[in-house]
């Protein structure tokens, strides 16, 4: 590794805040911009680590802070999948980032390759992008100052969409291996999307344009750069046109525009200027999540959300299994979290017969429960999610022998689906050609979407709290084990109304609470949503 020293000194130019405690979670590290220095020069020394401990694969680090204002900013780690950052070595993070001083720093750092028992010897390879903000340049310098110390090879890809970034950890750590994902280069990234969407558009027409608002961030010249790597119209490309695409005005981020503006204000841009029963998306500012919507006939403003998503991609890869033959030799799961509408939910058991397995929130708990099958779908209902098939599934499209030219055309289409989806983490591109793929081969407006089934009346409550961390969620989140006398009473509210459910989870960032409430009607669902505050009020008086 480097001699203490070597990182004292370079720690130096990079001093912790005091009386600031930081904590890793699913998300990274996130917080205001002007706090970040030091976080992300300890990302380059546990990245480091990492990559050593791995026996040198390459592991990423992002700078972004997603769908959050634009004086905000983050970092998080990619595991050589392109997966999430071990679990395990969150704590670590949060420890290398809480050292108090440049020595504590050094020593925690060596503590930890002792521990780990990790070689320095032993090449580590990491590659980063970053996100439109402003602050992004300076927090690369961070992070390229802790490479450099730690004798780090590195690749700087410059302004990347956070999928993307998983995407070229993947290819890298997968070149030349039977199961290699793709050419790491955004060029191989266009060319796999590309691919795979005319695979599956082969002898379909596309319905008519998608109007997609890319929340003034990274996602809108990453958009534009895929179109000239997508087929014509004549050859079945679907027409895309792009809004809030502006990003040299980095203040503009986000602001009255996204997937989290439409997901929370349930209305659509006002920049978007949505005419009626357009079919419309938004992305959010790092493009790793989309949501869809269109104004009906009546003027009514109509979310697609994650959900719907789900359901969709399910249902269509259920369907071409069946076509294809293959239905008895794939295990098709869905993964939701408690946030799911509760209609979703039973769409997906009583209609599409597909098992619905529901984790705790966080995106690593939906992938990994996803590997458990054949085909996993997980969205979460603000629109973060991908299909996951795994290497079975792929073997069995690879050897099947089709009887017929139609069960031929549902395998290529599976297989193609297989290169569409991006299946390292949830991306908004990848999802978005995803989505178009099955509308056209259903010639299916956002109306007919929509239509297959009816959300339940829901209201989510933020209540601040004194103390999150006395309320401890059980069953994916769906009951609470502590403080022990809210959930027998919110059991009973809830048994008074009809379709009625409700849960309440501790934030993981801030002393608050979020409480969920679902049932038949609007009126229900807010009554339900008020009477569990109450409780929940109580409690914590």
């Amino acid at each position: 590794m480097a001699s203490p020293t070597a990182i004292q000194e370079a720690s130096k130019k990079h001093p912790k805040p005091s009386e600031r405690v930081f904590e890793y979670g699913t998300a990274g590290f996130r917080m205001k911009a002007s706090l970040l220095d030091s976080v992300v020069f300890r990302v380059g020394l546990l990245a480091a680590l990492r990559s050593r401990k791995l026996n040198g694969q390459t592991v990423g680090v992002m700078i972004t802070a997603s769908h959050n204002p634009p004086e905000d900013n983050g970092v998080k780690l990619v595991d050589p999948m392109g997966e999430m950052l071990e679990a395990s070595w969150e704590n670590h993070a949060t420890l290398l980032a809480n050292a108090q001083s440049d020595v504590l720093l050094d020593h925690a750092y060596e503590q930890l390759g002792r521990t780990l028992k990790i070689s320095s010897k032993t090449p580590s390879r990491v590659v980063f992008a970053r996100d439109t903000r402003a602050s992004g340049p300076a927090l690369v310098e961070a992070l390229v100052d802790a490479l450099k110390v730690t004798n780090s090879e590195y690749i700087d890809y410059g302004l990347l969409t956070t999928p993307q970034l998983h995407y070229m950890v993947r290819c890298i750590n997968t070149r030349g291996r039977r199961d290699t994902y793709g050419e790491p280069t955004e060029k191989g990234y266009y060319e796999k999307l590309s691919r795979g969407y005319r695979k599956v558009m082969k002898g379909r027409e596309a319905r008519s344009y998608v109007v997609v608002d890319c929340a003034n961030g990274v996602g809108g010249g990453k958009l534009q750069e895929l179109v000239k790597y997508m087929p014509s119209l004549k050859e079945g490309g679907v027409e895309i046109k792009i809004v809030n695409d502006e990003i040299s005005a980095p203040e503009r981020l986000n602001y009255q525009c996204g997937a989290d503006y439409v997901k929370t204000q349930q209305r659509p841009p006002p920049s978007s200027q949505a005419g009626l029963l357009e079919r419309c998306a938004s992305l959010d500012g790092d493009a790793d999540r989309i949501v869809y919507y269109f104004v009906d006939s009546d003027n009514q403003f109509r979310l697609l959300d994650g959900d719907k998503i789900a359901t969709l991609a399910a249902s269509f890869i259920g369907e071409l299994a069946s076509k294809a033959g293959i239905a008895d030799q794939l295990r098709i799961g869905v993964i939701q979290t408690a946030y799911a509408n509760g209609a979703s939910t039973e769409y997906i058991t009583k209609h599409l017969h597909l098992p619905v397995v529901c984790t705790a929130t966080g995106v690593k708990h939906l992938h990994h429960a996803a590997t458990h099958y054949d085909v996993g779908v997980y969205f979460e209902a603000n629109g973060h999610g991908t299909v996951l098939f795994s290497n079975g599934a792929l073997e069995t499209f690879a050897q099947h022998e089709p009887q017929s030219p139609a069960q031929k055309q549902a395998v290529e289409s599976l297989q193609g689906l297989a290169e569409l989806v991006n299946q390292t983490v949830g991306d908004a591109l990848s999802d978005l050609l995803l989505v178009e793929v099955i509308l056209a081969h259903r010639s299916w407006g956002p109306q007919e979407w929509i239509s297959t089934y009816t959300d339940l009346p829901n209201r989510l409550v933020r209540m601040e709290v004194p103390d999150r961390t006395i309320y401890k969620a059980v069953d994916a989140e769906r009951r609470l084990e502590s403080p022990r006398d809210i959930q027998p009473q919110l059991d009973a509210l809830v048994a008074k109304y009809k379709q009625g459910r409700s849960f309440v989870r501790a934030s993981g960032t801030e002393d608050a609470v979020r409480i969920y409430a679902e049932a038949a009607t609007r009126g229900e669902a807010d009554d339900l949503a008020n009477k569990a505050s109450l409780l929940v009020k109580h409690s914590s008086a």
